[in-house]
């Protein structure tokens, strides 16, 4: 399968530290790669690395066969990226933000018109084209700044975690909008600190803690390498050990070890 992203022992070092530590992946073109981990992980500086926003300490990558240090002005022609925080102007409208966008990527004021009213539509922004940023919801406005970075139609989306902050409705209905995406044929990189996010999109996860990848497979690979789990259950009286672990094991069905 072609390749949209490949990384070789890609480092980004802050003041001696290194917040990416020699992280190695190939992204296939067409999936949902999903990046998961806690906050501080490096999963921010990662995904800004590969869109060309953050200089690469040491390492190599190519987007779609292009270097993404010698290359980067083409690179940046095959991405989009929506960050965490909204990069809309809160002053203007979403129409305006829209025709703004477009006109910095190289579209006439027209072009970008037209563009912007297909991407509000494609999500559900119609109504309020005309209404001021600063009385979007919270949805709509992760919704704008995802339609504003698709104003070039790109084949690669970063996505540095979508879906945070928002109620469960609204989320269920960016799931849905990334699906269409890849659907329409764009591959996606999704940064998530939600489990459950990852497992329902994501094609691919890599792990990602203290800069380096510590486990890589589907949802189905890494849920069958880390989803034992063990629950320690201590009693206050000693005499309640054997008919606990009876009711236990008869309950749950589960082996029930006794410590000394």
């Amino acid at each position: 399968m072609a390749l949209a992203i490949s990384t070789t022992n890609l480092v980004k070092n802050f003041d001696g530290k290194n917040a990416v530590n020699g992280i190695s992946l190939d992204v296939h073109q067409g999936e949902i790669f999903g990046i998961l981990g806690p906050n501080g992980a490096g999963k921010t500086t990662f995904l800004r690395m590969l869109a060309t926003l953050t200089k690469v300490t040491s390492g190599s990558a190519s987007i779609f066969g292009n270097d993404l240090t010698k290359d980067g002005a083409k690179v940046r022609n095959f991405i989009g990226l929506t960050g965490q925080y909204a990069s809309v102007d809160e002053e203007l409208t979403g129409m305006e933000n829209m025709i703004i966008f477009g006109q910095l990527n190289g579209l006439s004021k027209k072009e970008a018109k037209k563009r912007g009213l297909e991407l509000l539509k494609q999500f559900s922004l119609t109504e309020a084209k005309d209404k001021s940023i600063s009385a979007f919801s919270g949805g709509m406005r992760r919704r704008l700044d995802l339609a504003v970075s698709l104003i070039t139609k790109p084949p690669l989306i970063f996505l540095d975690e979508p879906t945070t902050g928002l109620d469960p409705r609204t989320r269920g209905e960016m799931w849905k909008t990334i699906r269409e995406l890849v659907k329409g044929g764009s591959t996606i990189v999704l940064t998530t600190q939600y489990l459950d996010e990852a497992d329902q999109l994501a094609d691919r996860i890599a792990i990602i803690d203290h800069g380096s990848v510590i486990a890589q497979g589907t949802p189905s690979e890494l849920k069958n390498i880390l989803g034992e789990t063990t629950f320690e259950l201590s009693l206050i009286k000693s005499s309640q050990i054997k008919q606990a672990k009876e009711m236990i094991e008869q309950k749950f069905n589960i082996e029930v070890i006794v410590l000394p």
